[in-house]
């Protein structure tokens, strides 16, 4: 067994889409709170309980989410109180909740996987797609964090030669104007040098072959496949497993059946699938030092 992220990134990207596209396009409570409680699990073990930050900027986005929704939705029959004639209804607060929910555990997923999938295992995934688009994606990843960097930088240059001396808005934005002039001839003058680089290296002349350290092994294979499964029977009982939840005018379950059951837990072990593989690794790792 290994660790989650050591897994081929094809499976990777199978299985955050697989867990997220489920979540956005079924907006189930019990699917929310299974998907909630796999992401937050996972983020919290590889992370050791770091990133409190997150956690509390995550949690104010909720509470947005969940406040506006009532405020601007005045959908449903049972009517908690009024505000300057404006009727909350526990409809309204409900669907807020779950909506903010589905958000904020959207971006526990992708929070994982942008940690997880790194440049050169996106670059992996999208080149087998198109070799173009993983241009474009390498060259965007590339540029981010340099575009971060010279800007950084070009602030320290105008403030060792004194051009941000009065503390006030007016000046803060002319050293902004200076510093994002700069960046964009830095940027042009970059991308002319970049496309002369390419066309001088035979860029686009011919079919070209890539190098990738990332194959598939048994174990991706059996990965893949239990993904797929979990899959399977979770979009088998959403579509005759009677797991609709209505939300106006009133809220309501419809008849849930077997179908409807193995759905959720099926789905459940879908979301706890990376929480279960990293404390499986963990626990081996523990286990074969023990033994040294």
């Amino acid at each position: 067994m290994k660790s989650f992220e050591a897994y081929n990134p094809i499976v990777l990207t199978a299985y955050f889409l697989s867990v997220t596209l489920v979540l956005m396009f079924c907006q189930n409570p019990i699917f929310l709170l299974l998907s909630f409680l796999g992401a937050l699990l996972y983020v919290l073990i590889r992370n050791q309980g770091e990133n409190g930050k997150l956690h509390l900027h995550y949690f104010l986005l909720f509470l947005l989410f969940a406040i506006l929704n009532p405020l601007f939705s005045h959908n449903g029959k049972t009517v908690l109180f009024v505000i300057n004639d404006t009727l909350i209804t526990l409809e309204a607060v409900v669907y807020g909740l779950v909506s903010a929910g589905c958000v904020i555990t959207v971006l526990y997923w992708f929070y994982s996987f942008t940690k997880i999938m790194t440049r050169d295992k996106l670059l992996y995934v999208f080149g087998k797609l198109s070799p173009k688009l993983s241009l474009v994606l390498s060259m965007g990843l590339r540029y981010v964090p340099l575009f971060a960097d010279k800007t950084m930088r070009i602030k320290n240059a105008q403030k060792a030669l004194g051009l941000y001396k009065e503390d006030n808005i007016l000046d803060k934005c002319r050293g902004d104007l200076r510093v994002f002039s700069i960046l964009l001839t830095w940027a042009l003058e970059t991308g002319i040098i970049t496309s002369d680089s390419m066309r001088a290296r035979g860029y686009g002349k011919g079919k070209r072959t890539h190098f990738s350290i990332y194959k598939f092994h048994s174990c991706d294979y059996t990965l893949l496949l239990l993904v797929a499964v979990m899959l399977v029977f979770t979009l088998l009982g959403i579509g005759i497993g009677n797991i609709g939840f209505v939300f106006y005018p009133g809220m309501a379950w419809e008849d849930v059946n077997i179908f409807g059951i193995l759905s959720y837990i099926f789905y459940g072990a879908l979301a706890g699938l990376p929480t279960l593989i990293e404390t499986g690794d963990r626990m081996k790792w523990k286990y074969l030092i023990s033994k040294i």
